[in-house]
């Protein structure tokens, strides 16, 4: 596995970032504005008083610990080369158009994204991804 001294951390690994192994994350991690738009959702959808309050904490921790990397002019623009590449590769846009602002964030600052699900980077030219182990696969 290939260890980049900054990676831009998917949120999947951002909510799993206690549980992930070190040596598998870049030296510097950073996230994405995106990120933390789709964290802040998450206690909004749960009736689940406990996971909601669990959801929040996240958020916080994540917003205390990070500096988000913004959705800029030249994230817009490689937004739209990243939708194109996903449309060539025939995979379908909206369900992935959270991942695909984060990736084009990661294209903007030639950052490579870390992410325990590669599959939804698929098809997305000029993205360096570096596949993380979900910590339940072992």
């Amino acid at each position: 596995m290939t260890r980049h001294a900054v990676g831009l951390l998917d949120t999947n690994a951002v909510v799993l970032l206690e549980r992930l192994r070190p040596e598998e994350l870049p030296d510097e991690p950073v996230i994405t504005a995106v990120t933390l738009a789709e964290l802040s959702v998450g206690p909004l959808v749960t009736d689940d008083a406990v996971e909601r309050a669990a959801r929040q904490a996240r958020l916080q921790e994540t917003e205390a610990a990070f500096d988000p990397l913004p959705f800029d002019a030249p994230s817009a623009r490689a937004f739209g080369r990243a939708v194109a590449s996903l449309r060539r590769a025939g995979r379908q846009v909206r369900p992935r158009a959270f991942d695909a602002m984060i990736a084009a964030i990661a294209i903007a600052h030639d950052l490579p994204i870390y992410t325990c699900n590669p599959r939804d980077f698929t098809g997305i030219e000029e993205l360096t991804v570096v596949a993380v182990r979900h910590p339940d696969d072992g």
